[in-house]
């Protein structure tokens, strides 16, 4: 079940709202796990279990190791907790990866393979595995006491607005609000959280959904012969269908917890207006690169280290490793050492490039830069990927595709508010309708326009037949 679904947006959450509001405080919590618990079984009814298990053991590890003083005691309650959630994770995950590259080295040597049966990934293992760890980490790092209540730590995993897709939570952003978040429960908190949920819908339905379907039947052609106007339209669309389908889910899971009590981080601080790469990385999928500063970067020396050379080292790691976690295969790794590829060359050389250039010339640039880096995330094998690029740089003619009715408005959709806040004015309209506080007029005037791209995007959904959530796999 994922929220853009019919049967989400009509059944699942208007019940489980009005059953959570005529609740009483104390049994909130409880109906909530219940219903992340029937929230995820929906869609992988056996995984659930895998989720339960592992709660249930870091649970009581993260007990002991609070309650021990002996270093060494806490050193091994925290290797051992944080070992078996990431060894699951490599198990799901990896291990099908793994298989197949010892295979294809076996095979190279003229030795039998090893058999091996492929794993289904149990959904959203990525983000419900950091999350574990964020929480045997802080509380070993003293940041936060652990929850008392074992209920409590698996809502706090399995809390059903973040469950698939994150935001990737610290244990110590959301500890507090599990034992009580009265004081956000208000109408306006309820309120501004229907706002934030139908923006996140309609920039997935709308907007991302047809720039995916145009996305999928270009990249379903034949590369060898694709013009390069097919795969520049192919890949573009493909660009602005990641950012408005991950951007517009995190929009619906942070609308989701507000109007229950939550406030969850921001996920996405408009991207594509980035004037460098490093730039990008703290506007794109902010939970995660906060993630992998706060438990990798750091942890491996950060800034803070002898050399320029072992700081550039640790960029590339941590960039490796991020494209590893969005996916067991090649393309991903290459995208992840391509992203830290420009994040080195921008501290050596290129932010003072991009000073001199300018701010409009250095968004083109970062913007081109994103572009391609997509096409490795977007196409699995890495000889493909190669091949759609320099058909994108061929400038040649052939193989094309009749685009579909409408795209062109579609993208002129996405252009408009992938660039939105590029200026004052448009960052004002932002603010006004994320950050700043509501008057009656705004609550009255916002309600109506929610009201009707509601009403758009439940008969898009039930009419257009299309729609794909692509951080489902992760």
């Amino acid at each position: 079940m994922v929220f853009s679904s019919s049967i989400f947006i009509l059944y699942f959450l208007p019940a489980f709202l009005l059953i959570y509001y005529f609740l009483p405080g104390k049994l909130k919590n409880y109906f909530t796990l219940f219903a992340s618990v029937l929230f995820y079984s929906w869609g992988a009814p056996k995984f659930i279990f895998v989720i339960l298990g592992t709660t249930f053991i870091d649970f009581h590890l993260v007990q002991w190791m609070s309650s021990t003083k002996t270093t060494l005691h806490r050193r091994l309650m925290l290797t051992l907790s944080v070992s078996i959630n990431l060894g699951l994770l490599f198990y799901f995950k990896y291990s099908n990866f793994f298989v197949e590259n010892v295979n294809t080295v076996l095979s190279v040597f003229g030795m039998t393979g090893v058999h091996w049966t492929k794993l289904v990934l149990p959904i959203g293992i990525s983000f419900y595995t950091f999350e574990t760890i964020t929480y045997v980490v802080d509380v070993y790092r003293k940041i936060h006491k652990p929850l008392k209540n074992f209920w409590d730590f698996q809502l706090y995993i399995i809390l059903f607005p973040k469950l698939i897709a994150g935001p990737i939570i610290r244990y110590h952003q959301l500890a507090d609000q599990i034992v009580d978040r009265s004081a956000n429960e208000t109408i306006d908190d309820k309120l501004i959280g229907f706002y934030r949920f139908v923006i996140g819908l309609a920039k997935k339905v709308i907007i991302a959904n047809h720039m995916g379907q145009q996305a999928d039947a270009i990249f379903a052609l034949d590369y060898h012969n694709l013009s390069s106007f097919t795969a520049w339209i192919g890949i573009l669309a493909y660009t602005f269908q990641i950012y408005f389908d991950f951007s517009g889910y995190s929009d619906m899971a942070i609308g989701i917890a507000r109007m229950i009590g939550f406030k969850f981080p921001e996920n996405f601080d408009n991207p594509y207006i980035s004037q460098s790469i490093s730039e990008f990385w703290r506007r794109w999928h902010i939970s995660l690169g906060s993630w992998m500063r706060n438990y990798l970067y750091i942890p491996l020396g950060g800034n803070r280290v002898a050399s320029k050379s072992r700081l550039y080292l640790n960029l590339w790691l941590v960039f490796l490793a991020s494209g590893l976690w969005h996916g067991a295969s090649w393309s991903f790794v290459i995208w992840g050492a391509y992203h830290g590829m420009f994040l080195v060359l921008e501290r050596i050389f290129l932010l003072d490039v991009y000073k001199k250039l300018g701010t409009f010339i250095s968004t083109a640039i970062t913007f081109l830069v994103v572009i391609i880096g997509w096409v490795f995330f977007r196409i699995e094998h890495l000889n493909d990927a190669f091949l759609f690029i320099g058909r994108m740089f061929s400038f040649e003619g052939g193989l094309s595709i009749t685009l579909f009715k409408g795209v062109y408005f579609y993208f002129g959709l996405a252009a408009i508010f992938a660039f939105f806040v590029y200026t004052r004015f448009g960052q004002s309209i932002q603010d006004s309708v994320y950050f700043n506080t509501y008057t009656t007029r705004r609550h009255l005037a916002i309600s109506l326009i929610a009201a009707f791209l509601l009403i758009i995007c439940v008969s898009s959904i039930t009419a257009f037949g299309f729609n794909p959530f692509i951080y489902f796999r992760f």
